[in-house]
């Protein structure tokens, strides 16, 4: 956030981010971000000073340095990217939802819905601000992509809706008299020797 060169404090960068960043990767907690910025000043990246902010309250604001400003380039040219990884709760929930119940896990899904939806919608709102800035150009096209991935995540939502009904057909089928049809033990072990055959084969 310092390398767009605007001299802000903890709190303007927490802002920022929970503005900006959670919509896709995340946003730091304000304790995070003051531990991240005391860290990167003392290897000097950053300078400090205390500032009057509104309301003439003092306030301690950053600034990046020409050793920040390298440091973050090579990052950003050199760096390895770290592949994404899904956590998904609401998917975890559904993959046990023999546990539960195909109406209970529709309506987790539902709300999922919702949510992704507000999503959505909060997204595009500070994207189409972001317009306004053309030094957040990229900045902006990342929050677009972030608006089509809630457009998917929520298409995705409503398919796995619609499949549950033929989910509990087949589990109701196979429990055989029994509660729970319970798979034939250390077939699990099967499927990873076959999962690795095919890994060496590729």
């Amino acid at each position: 956030m310092l390398a767009y060169e605007e001299e802000v404090s903890g709190y303007d960068i927490k802002k920022w981010a929970d503005w900006s960043l959670r919509h896709y990767y995340w946003s730091p907690s304000f304790s995070q971000v003051y531990s991240e910025l005391k860290r990167i000043e003392n290897h000097g990246y950053a300078t400090s000073r205390m500032a009057t902010g509104d309301g003439g309250r003092n306030r301690r604001v950053y600034k990046i340095t020409d050793t920040g400003r390298r440091a973050v380039r090579i990052w950003a040219l050199d760096a390895p990217v770290d592949p994404p990884m899904l956590k998904h709760g609401v998917l975890l929930r559904t993959a046990f939802g023999h546990l539960s119940t195909p109406e209970t896990v529709k309506a987790m899904l539902r709300e999922h819905v919702e949510r992704v939806e507000a999503l959505q919608h909060r997204v595009a709102v500070d994207a189409a601000a972001a317009e306004a800035e053309p030094a957040w150009a990229y900045a902006r096209i990342a929050m677009r992509w972030a608006e089509r991935y809630y457009a998917n995540e929520r298409e995705l939502a409503l398919e796995l809706i619609d499949e549950i009904d033929g989910a509990e057909e087949i589990f109701t089928a196979g429990k055989h008299g029994e509660s729970f049809p319970r798979p034939r033990p250390g077939h699990w072990r099967e499927v990873e020797k076959q999962v690795r055959a095919t890994e060496h084969d590729d």
